[in-house]
């Protein structure tokens, strides 16, 4: 499968080049990434910046046809208008306030205690939005080359992936990748949909163009497969985050364990290629997804850092031992805020956001130190070659 090539259709001239943030090396088993570009003034960062010659041709033309749809209306708020800040303190979280989004975005339309869900058509899903939401409509020809539908009808032949816009956006250029969309695939991971995620990373080639996925019981809104990808030019807490390594595979990629951080998760990066790096982390989603437990995945650096992060919050909400602090705030942590992008609804918690406050959330939405040795357990004897441990599976 040629996803490149797929992606490289969007435009003649698109290339895939080396990713903007340096690569540091490691020194012992411990570190944390801070990118040498820092952190800048959050208020352009939501729109164009006036250094952007620079920007790959795929982004650029991402960032013009996004721009489009926000000129048409077609937007629940205007994000450029919504107040961003970064957090003093260690790691700098970033707060964005979007008063009443909860309420305007579209509902939740399944149960939250089961990662794995049958599709539902009578459900929202994305073969139901506007015509005026599709960006772009991309796939690939039986001979392997790839075809780019600009202006086609909806119903183009066969089953396209497409970008769409989120029609509530908390970051500019917040779109939706649907891969194969008229094949309404539910909300599952598998090693195909993965690598055109990858591949849609790393031909932004831009690090503060994220790509994100959310599983259900991880706090997806809906039941159709999809990834998020929005540009915030901030570098998030999570990517520099320290990270202790576990092993190296064969196949060259790295899997290292986030420290000193309040959501415990994985760091996966190297490879021989970007599709080693892509099926290892899929595999470990797919793992993941068979044994109904919840968890969030943030594309990094161009393709080239993976973070998966499993956590707890939705069963512990419906279990009645979520925070009512918390719950009051009506935070839910997905990938962005368990990233550190934490989207919030009322003026009163934004004017009185800390880190410490912020912490504490993203702890209580981590699972346990007990339980995350035990999936530590599980994921080296998986990628090992073993199950994985069923009896874990089955706990």
């Amino acid at each position: 499968m040629s996803v490149s090539a797929l992606l490289a259709s969007l435009s003649p001239s698109l290339v895939a080049v080396a990713p903007a943030a340096s690569r540091a090396r490691r020194n012992g088993t411990s570190r944390s990434r801070r990118w040498s570009v820092g952190v800048f003034g959050l208020r352009g960062s939501l729109g164009m910046e006036d250094d952007s010659p620079n920007l790959s041709p795929f982004l650029r033309k991402l960032f013009k046809e996004w721009d489009d749809r926000k000129a048409r209306g077609l937007f629940h708020h205007d994000i450029s208008s919504c107040q961003t800040k970064v957090l003093p303190g260690e790691h700098n979280f970033v707060a964005t306030l979007i008063e009443g989004r909860d309420q305007k975005k579209r509902p939740t339309e399944f149960g939250m205690n089961q990662v794995l869900q049958p599709f539902e058509s009578g459900k929202f899903n994305f073969t139901k939005v506007s015509p005026e939401e599709i960006i772009f409509r991309f796939q690939e020809s039986e001979n392997d080359s790839a075809q780019y539908f600009d202006d086609a009808p909806h119903t183009v032949s066969s089953s396209p992936s497409a970008i769409l816009i989120n029609v509530s956006p908390i970051g500019y250029c917040h779109v939706l990748l649907i891969p194969r969309i008229q094949d309404c695939l539910p909300q599952r991971i598998d090693q195909e949909s993965f690598l055109l995620a990858m591949h849609v990373a790393r031909e932004a080639t831009d690090p503060f163009f994220r790509v994100g996925y959310n599983s259900l019981g991880g706090f997806a809104t809906i039941n159709h497969l999809h990834f998020q990808a929005y540009y915030l030019k901030v570098q998030y807490p999570v990517e520099k985050a320290s990270t202790e390594k576990l092993t190296t595979l064969s196949n060259g990629v790295s899997v290292a364990l986030l420290v000193q951080y309040p959501v415990c998760g994985f760091a996966f990066e190297g490879g021989t290629c970007l599709e080693a790096l892509s099926d290892v982390v899929s595999k470990i989603c797919i793992f993941l997804q068979e044994s109904n437990r919840p968890f969030n995945v943030l594309i990094s650096e161009c393709g080239k850092r993976v973070f998966l992060l499993p956590q707890c919050y939705a069963e512990k909400q419906l279990a009645g031992k979520a925070s009512q602090e918390f719950l009051d705030m009506r935070i839910n942590p997905a990938i962005w805020e368990l990233s550190g992008h934490l989207i919030l609804k009322r003026r009163k918690d934004y004017d009185e956001a800390s880190e410490a406050t912020i912490f504490r959330f993203l702890v209580e939405a981590s699972l346990s130190d007990t339980e995350f040795q035990e999936l530590k357990r599980c994921v080296l004897d998986l990628l090992a070659g073993g199950a994985g441990r069923n009896s874990w599976i089955n706990s």
